[in-house]
């Protein structure tokens, strides 16, 4: 076998619709489209709709409510904290705030805060200051020595 003689399995690729290049390509005039009405024409969203009858969507029963204006805090777990201050990427000497968080790539955007989780083991003795804190995110970091402070009003739920 030469290089020139490569070929890929029959059936393997399939080549691309081409739609309105004239009628012995078995897709011009009308292109696949049949005749007239609404799904022949361009711009047609009816994804929902279901020819008069009451759309599922709106058949469903609704429950609950959304908030509109309700924070949502980007979450670290405690595992990764370790991981960056093991790999340098976090000083644990000095206080490790969410800028510091933000800079060391642990984290890419603050959103409403900083919150974080007790995922993971930590050994180092880490001053956190963020947005919020799980109960057993606190005691997990005070056991190994450190210390969190929450700080916005949402403590420690």
């Amino acid at each position: 076998m030469k290089l020139h003689e490569l070929r890929d399995n029959p059936g393997a690729t399939k080549s691309k619709k081409r739609v309105g290049r004239g009628p012995g390509s078995g897709y011009g005039k009308m292109g696949g489209r049949g005749i007239k009405g609404q799904k022949s024409r361009s711009g047609v969203a009816i994804k929902g709709y279901e020819g008069g009858q009451m759309p599922l969507y709106q058949r469903l029963p609704k429950r609950g409510f959304n908030k509109p204006n309700r924070k949502s805090f980007a979450v670290v777990n405690l595992g990764l904290i370790q991981k960056f201050v093991d790999a340098g990427k976090l000083d644990a000497n000095g206080t490790i705030d969410e800028d510091a968080l933000v800079t060391s790539g642990l984290v890419r955007r603050k959103l409403d805060g900083i919150r974080v989780l007790a995922k993971g083991d930590v050994t180092a003795k880490l001053q956190l200051a963020v947005t919020g804190a799980s109960k057993s995110a606190v005691e997990a970091v005070e056991k190994a020595g450190g210390s969190v402070t929450v700080t916005t009003a949402q403590a420690a739920e």
